[in-house]
């Protein structure tokens, strides 16, 4: 869906958004940002459904009995790219916003994030989970993040949310762009 009044139309009527991209992309921040100028609960896969204090990752069946009970819900913000939890998470959706920020803007989302949450834990994360320092996997994980795994994201999108309008923002000004044309503040 092109930026513009229809899709800041679709933005005010959805109830239930789905917040995709890279880490560093701004998933969080921009998902909390609508989620609150909105008056819908935020969820984040990170704090809610995959994380434990100390780094242990629930199990995959927890995880996805959590989503699935979040997902019920009916007005949210739901942010995380995790393409194997579209199956529960789509056919619930109204709405997908796809931050699909170049691979330089993530990793300096990442380095700025590290540096005002660095061995603290961010509001965005669970309990106990300290902002560490990006490893060689992790940054792999951003700088590859186009060619590696959108792919996949468009084929679990196609798979399970076909109908399901989606909004590709490419840059900090259109994020604040559609923010500005939906009338909301940021």
């Amino acid at each position: 869906m092109p930026l513009g009044n229809d899709a800041a139309m679709r933005l005010r009527a959805s109830s239930r958004i789905c917040v995709i991209g890279s880490s560093g992309a701004g998933k969080s921040t921009y998902s909390q940002c609508l989620a609150s100028s909105l008056n819908l609960t935020y969820v984040s896969l990170d704090k809610d459904v995959r994380w434990l204090p100390g780094w242990e990752e629930r199990s995959r069946q927890e995880q996805r009995e959590r989503l699935r009970d979040l997902a019920a819900g009916e007005a949210w913000v739901i942010d995380g790219s995790g393409s194997s939890s579209f199956d529960i998470r789509l056919p619930r959706t109204d709405l997908i916003i796809w931050l699909r920020l170049s691979r330089w803007k993530c990793l300096l989302g990442v380095a700025k994030r590290v540096t005002r949450y660095k061995g603290t834990v961010r509001p965005d994360m669970a309990e106990g989970c300290p902002e560490p320092l990006p490893d060689r996997e992790f940054l792999s994980y951003i700088w590859n993040f186009e060619r590696r795994f959108a792919p996949r994201i468009i084929q679990e999108i196609d798979r399970h949310g076909a109908t399901i309008p989606v909004i590709t923002l490419k840059s900090h000004g259109e994020m604040a762009h559609l923010l500005d044309l939906a009338g909301l503040p940021h």
